[in-house]
């Protein structure tokens, strides 16, 4: 492999380490990436162009405005915020001029609220990219999928005369919380693609081994929850409130209370609850942040439906009134077998790597499986592959890629995907 394209990743995802970003917020990843695709005459479209705004999920507009005055104050030309419109992510194109498939690959961009660790031995820490911005880290491995889809999309551009039809590198925003891929998808990024592929780095695999994902995703449904009670003094006059505090306690213990499901695996997570105004007040406020996942739709939406009765029965009961919103949503894996072939015909060519049987097991959740399922649905070939490393738990402050082993992998079957699916027609 060619030592510019690896050198070009380990030195993408260290930059791209340093400074995460949460979802719907990543102006200055964003910005990075465009603007070393567009110093190499890739033509790409940012931001709101790729997004269909009535689509979108888990936006907060203050965050995003937080992020938009801390990417100027960083470096951001305010032209390029301005060309964003209030959105992030970006999709580049590269047409070689010559019929063919379009193909398409799909990288995530933002961060996870997670504090990285100090430990002197974490790599980061010892070669200094650790995070720069306390709380945020990138430790599920987004940084490593945008390194990729940036050497990817320069090795296109170089050998572009030598391949045919059209290529789309997606970078994609939010996807912590499955919300970006969605606003995307009904934007029409991938309506006109004949193979799209998708990736992470991790997962159940370890360094030096690559694997197709024929199923395992889990469908999930985010919700933010409010809830609004009455503020009163604690002491003398409890009576006169309404308490959210212990309403949202009441409801996050119910929730863990949701009735599994004999046809799959569930999943039932509150992340986050805040509230309170102080000692001595009857707490007037409070959100939490929670999660349902099943390993089919149909039981995802069972879990889904009893969120919605607690709440409403935690209304009556407390005197309260909540506001569930729909953060983030996604759907499982739409298998793909006849491309699943191909991919491992791919993997199966590249040294020093060892191919691992298909993985189908419950999992985490992605909203990747959008795009496939959208591709899929339209008559193209979509798949989902894992490339390992060894890490210690994603979402955890300790997690690492070993970035110059991992990423080269991912590399060498995106390129050699390229090289079966969009070959000339003379080769």
């Amino acid at each position: 492999m060619n030592s510019v394209y690896v050198n070009e990743m380990v030195a993408h995802r260290r930059h791209l380490h340093k400074r995460p970003e949460e979802g719907w917020t990543e102006f200055e990843t964003t910005y990075y990436i465009v603007d070393q695709l567009r110093k190499m005459g890739i033509p790409v479209t940012v931001g709101k162009a790729n997004i269909n705004e009535k689509e979108v999920l888990g936006r907060d507009p203050q965050l995003v405005e937080d992020a938009i005055t801390r990417a100027v104050n960083h470096g951001v030309p305010q032209a390029f915020i301005d060309e964003c419109a209030g959105y992030t992510g970006a999709v580049a194109v590269i047409d070689t001029g010559r019929p063919g498939p379009t193909t398409a690959f799909r990288s995530d961009i933002d961060c996870v609220l997670v504090r990285e660790s100090k430990d002197p031995d974490h790599l980061p820490n010892k070669l200094g990219f650790a995070s720069e911005r306390p709380g945020f880290m990138h430790a599920c491995g987004h940084d490593g999928h945008s390194a990729v889809g940036l050497a990817l999309a320069h090795w296109i551009w170089d050998n572009k005369d030598n391949l045919s039809g059209k290529f789309k590198l997606i970078f994609q925003p939010a996807e912590e919380g499955v919300r970006g891929a969605r606003a995307m998808v009904e934007a029409g990024i991938v309506d006109d693609v004949d193979y799209f592929v998708g990736g992470h780095v991790g997962g159940v695999i370890g360094l030096g081994e690559v694997a197709v994902m024929d199923g395992g995703f889990l469908a999930s449904s985010k919700f933010d929850v409010t809830i609004e009670g009455k503020a009163a003094h604690a002491g003398n006059c409890p009576q006169l409130g309404n308490n959210a505090l212990m309403a949202a306690c009441a409801a996050s213990m119910m929730l863990q209370g949701i009735p599994r499901h004999g046809d799959g695996a569930t999943r039932v997570s509150v992340g986050t609850l805040h509230a309170g105004e102080g000692r001595n007040v009857v707490p007037a406020h409070a959100k939490i942040q929670m999660e349902v996942r099943g390993e089919t739709k149909e039981v995802n939406d069972f879990m889904k439906n009893f969120v919605y009765d607690i709440f409403a029965g935690i209304d009556k009961s407390y005197r309260v009134k909540s506001k569930v919103e729909l953060a983030g949503e996604s759907i499982t894996l739409t298998p793909c077998p006849e491309f699943f072939d191909t991919v491992e015909e791919v993997m199966a060519k590249i040294p020093n790597v060892k191919l691992v049987p298909r993985i189908h097991c419950p999992s985490g959740s992605e909203d990747c499986a959008l795009f496939l399922s959208r591709v899929i649905k339209n008559g193209g070939k979509a798949a989902f592959i894992l490339y390992g490393c060894n890490h210690k738990g994603h979402h955890r402050s300790n997690f690492d890629i070993q970035d110059e082993q991992s990423l080269p992998n991912a590399f060498e079957i995106y390129k050699g995907i390229s090289q079966v699916v969009n070959k000339l027609p003379n080769l």
